[in-house]
C-alpha cells in the first residue's frame, strides 16, 4: 500500500494517491504532512485518489477514523475520484464527519474533479481578500 500526497496551489490543493490496501504502519508518514500543509495554508481542498485501492485493514480503519475526528474541519472541499460503486458510497457516507464540500468523480473525470477544486480556491481566495479588505475599511473608519 502506498499513501503519497502532493502539493498544488501553493498547498491550498492537496492530491492523495491510495492504492492496494491501507495499513496502520502508513498513517505515521501521512498524518504529519497533512497536518504540516494544514498549519501552513489553513483549510485545504483534497483530491483523494482511489485508483487500484483495496480499502483498509482494521488498524488502518481506526487510524483513519481518528484523523477524521481530529481533521474535522481542516479539509474545505473533498473530491473522491474512484472506479468501484463502494467507493462513490464512501463519499456519501462521509457527509456527516466532516464539514467539507463532498463529491466522488469516477476515474474517467478526474480533470472534472480537479476543476471543482481549483473552482473551490479560487472562491476561498476571493473571500479572503475580501475579508481583508473589509478589516482595512474597518481600521480607517
Amino acid at each position: 500500500m502506498a499513501i503519497k500526497l502532493n502539493e498544488y496551489e501553493g498547498g491550498k490543493l492537496l492530491e492523495v494517491k491510495v492504492s492496494g490496501k491501507v495499513h496502520r504502519e502508513d498513517y505515521p508518514r501521512f498524518i504529519p504532512e497533512f497536518e504540516s500543509h494544514v498549519r501552513d495554508h489553513g483549510k485545504v481542498h483534497v483530491l483523494f485518489d482511489m485508483l487500484d485501492f483495496h480499502g483498509w485493514d482494521m488498524g488502518a480503519l481506526w487510524e483513519d477514523i481518528k484523523f477524521d475526528v481530529k481533521h474535522f474541519k481542516d479539509i474545505d472541499r473533498l473530491a473522491m475520484v474512484g472506479d468501484k460503486k463502494w467507493e462513490e458510497l464512501m463519499a456519501t457516507v462521509c457527509k456527516p464527519f466532516t464539514t467539507a464540500k463532498i463529491r466522488y468523480f469516477d476515474k474517467d473525470h478526474k480533470a472534472d474533479a480537479r476543476a471543482w477544486l481549483d473552482e473551490g480556491v479560487t472562491e476561498s481566495l476571493e473571500k479572503a481578500t475580501q475579508e481583508q479588505l473589509n478589516s482595512v475599511k474597518g481600521v480607517r473608519t
